[in-house]
């Protein structure tokens, strides 16, 4: 395989926070539904992705919570416009684990002004997600529903 026929993605990791059987969704500064997490910057390539989720929830959740992280659930593929000069599509692979709030209460950051938790169970993804981000969460509540 030559290296034209191969792509280059960003990473990141999702976190499908729950608390008392709803999940936790993030609109980004874009009008975008999200998932609280992000991709790995350069100089955490060494980094265990227990701390860079660390970091990543510190950043759009606050401080002030506890939580606690499992193994991850789902894996998604999301493409996207970025908001930097010439506005170039990339593609970004992501690890969604599963997370439950322990304690504490989340703060919305600069980067995620709104958010809101939805019941597992009549949530509609579709009305909210799109892309890889919709197919990722449908598969993890279709995971989370089939269980009950």
């Amino acid at each position: 395989m030559s290296i034209e026929q191969k792509d280059t993605y960003f990473v990141a990791v999702k976190i499908f926070l729950q608390k008392d059987g709803k999940l936790l969704i993030l609109k980004d500064n874009f009008g975008d539904w999200d998932l609280p997490g992000g991709r790995i910057k350069k100089d955490e390539f060494e980094k265990p992705l227990d701390e860079i989720i660390k970091r990543k929830m510190s950043e759009e959740l606050g401080n002030d919570i506890t939580y606690a992280i499992g193994k991850p659930v789902v894996f998604l593929r999301h493409e996207r416009v970025e908001a930097s000069p010439g506005n170039p599509t990339v593609r970004i692979f992501a690890i969604g684990y599963e997370g439950a709030l322990e304690s504490g209460e989340v703060k919305t950051s600069e980067r995620h002004p709104e958010m809101l938790w939805v019941d597992l169970f009549s949530f509609r993804p579709e009305d909210y997600f799109k892309g890889g981000w919709l197919k990722g969460v449908q598969e993890y509540l279709s995971i989370v529903r089939t269980q009950q």
